[in-house]
């Protein structure tokens, strides 16, 4: 491990006005968060800056470049920000056989993906990030790496994947031997044993669903999990996970950066809701999405089946319906589709009951697939204040609820009987194995996470961003939530393909064209993934 010394060479300060001053800093410890460094001479005579101010309170060591034309790139930490005279080395992959054949196998330094591609002519060039993949300069030996990877929060589709991946792509690409897994989450750092994990230990677990580290929800203790780090010898950290967990392992590239410790912090986005802000899209979702079709399928056998037959199928979607809604496109068998962006009522004309009698009278039959989030409202009452070990607060069975009013709505009408089935797959789904397209991109996933780790980036994330993967910072993807727009063009795809009523008012639609859009905001749109 290499500590931070005390002192070191004069580098540019970012003043209150963003411009850089020379300034030879007593300790690089206490500077770190307002310091930048001058870019190379580039076109626009870019200059490189991190500055923390009111639009920043609580973001880590954010980095604006900003040039011609309105062009900003939100750049992320990089080792030498804090630790001076790093010594560099040349990428392995020049000689890796594999690679030979590659035209251009490292990614330009200038390099960064724009956050907004719908653009008009005379539109500023707006917010960038930068372009991830593997560099002509390396920061890490490969016999100096000691990496670890862990696993946290709730299951998903392609955990396995992503750690085989890790293992294979440190590996081969760039011959580390010395990698461990941190077993049970974040606690797992200071409460429980590592595996030592090789190309041969992990060779077949993407066939398998689930995380072969094991995860879990909470746990996080700052300063034991970084002492834990330090005292192993870890310079590189791989952490899979939700918002949440991306928090966390935000928090530990501060103190890592505070201790002056030559260690990258990684993370990769995992969220089976597909509700992480920035990314095109997380992986597990199109697996999600395929398993929800069984489902809903299953449904739809049963209430055609049976006379005025109902089928109630729920999906995961806390606070985003995404799944839901592309689970009702992809099917066509949904009758009605209820998320939690969008508001609904049961009663009275325009409601969902009118709907669902409507239906039965025309078909015979309905499906409904409700987010587990949606309607939540409804039974408010009932709820408690009640949270799980990550902070989410828990959730009441909205599908049993809406089973059961739906019962009792019809019990009302002798003359309409009903025949009623409810399906929860939600763990089915969670537990199995990505299907080709997740796999493949989890590859990508953890490729790109590695080859920004050895350049020596550290605190970002990975993810595509208009089909091109990047290096995002923390703060990005853990301020907000990306949530279907229910005045976006996708949504009202899904409504035209069940016919089914929007049951906003004049008002609701007013509202929600007012509130701040996602396209500008979070670049990810519903419209932006399968338009």
């Amino acid at each position: 491990m290499e500590s931070l010394p005390a002192k070191g060479p004069a580098h540019p300060v970012a003043t209150s006005n963003g411009t850089c001053s020379n300034h030879q800093p007593s300790d690089l410890r206490s500077s770190v968060s307002v310091r930048g460094t001058q870019a190379p001479a580039r076109s626009g005579g870019l200059k490189l800056g991190s500055r923390r101010g009111m639009e920043f309170e609580g973001r880590p060591f954010a980095k604006i470049v900003k040039g011609d034309n309105g062009y900003v790139l939100e750049d992320v930490p990089h080792l030498t920000d804090y630790i001076a005279d790093l010594p560099t080395y040349p990428n392995p992959l020049q000689d890796n056989p594999a690679y030979s054949v590659v035209k251009q196998y490292f990614v330009n330094l200038d390099d960064t993906v724009a956050q907004k591609i719908v653009v008009h002519k005379s539109s500023p060039r707006g917010t960038h990030l930068r372009r991830a993949g593997p560099r002509q300069k390396v920061y890490f030996e490969s016999d100096e790496v000691r990496a670890c990877i862990v696993t946290c929060g709730g299951l998903c589709p392609g955990l396995n994947t992503v750690i085989r991946e890790i293992v294979c792509g440190l590996s081969h690409m760039y011959g580390v031997t010395r990698i461990l897994g941190i077993e049970g989450g974040y606690r797992g750092f200071y409460a429980r044993n590592t595996i030592s994990l090789t190309p041969k230990y992990v060779n077949d677990i993407h066939k398998r669903g689930g995380t072969v580290l094991g995860t879990s929800r909470g746990g996080h203790v700052t300063s034991k999990i970084v002492d834990s780090i330090h005292d192993r010898g870890i310079n590189q950290v791989y952490i899979i996970g939700g918002d949440g967990t991306q928090k966390g392992a935000s928090v530990i590239f501060e103190e890592a950066q505070k201790r002056g410790l030559k260690v990258s912090v990684v993370g990769i986005p995992k969220t089976i809701d597909n509700d992480i802000a920035v990314i095109d899209k997380s992986f597990g979702f199109d697996t999600a999405v395929e398993e929800a079709q069984r489902a809903i399928n299953a449904a739809h056998v049963e209430s055609e089946s049976a006379e005025n037959g109902i089928g109630v199928v729920k999906l995961m979607g806390r606070n985003s319906g995404f799944i839901a809604m592309y689970a009702t496109l992809a099917s066509r068998d949904v009758d009605c589709c209820l998320i939690p962006e969008s508001p609904f009522y049961l009663e009275g004309p325009g409601g969902l009951f009118e709907f669902i009698e409507k239906r039965l009278k025309e078909n015979g039959h309905a499906v409904l697939v409700v987010a587990e989030g949606a309607g939540q409202e409804f039974i408010a009452e009932q709820s408690t204040d009640m949270k799980d070990a990550s902070g989410n607060k828990l959730l009441l069975d909205i599908g049993l609820w809406l089973s059961q009013k739906i019962k009792e709505h019809f019990a009302k009408k002798p003359k309409m009987v009903i025949n009623l089935k409810y399906i929860d797959p939600t763990y089915m789904i969670r537990a199995v194995p990505s299907n080709a397209s997740d796999n493949v991109y989890c590859t990508l996933l953890a490729h790109s996470a590695i080859h920004g780790a050895m350049a020596g980036y550290t605190g970002f994330t990975v993810g595509p961003v208009n089909g091109r993967h990047s290096y995002i910072p923390f703060y990005r993807v853990t301020e907000s939530q990306n949530k279907v727009v229910i005045t976006d063009r996708m949504w009202a795809r899904l409504l035209s393909s069940t016919n089914q009523p929007s049951f906003l008012s004049h008002e609701d639609v007013e509202d929600a064209r007012e509130e701040p859009h996602p396209t500008e905001d979070m670049m990810n749109c519903t419209d932006g993934i399968l338009a």
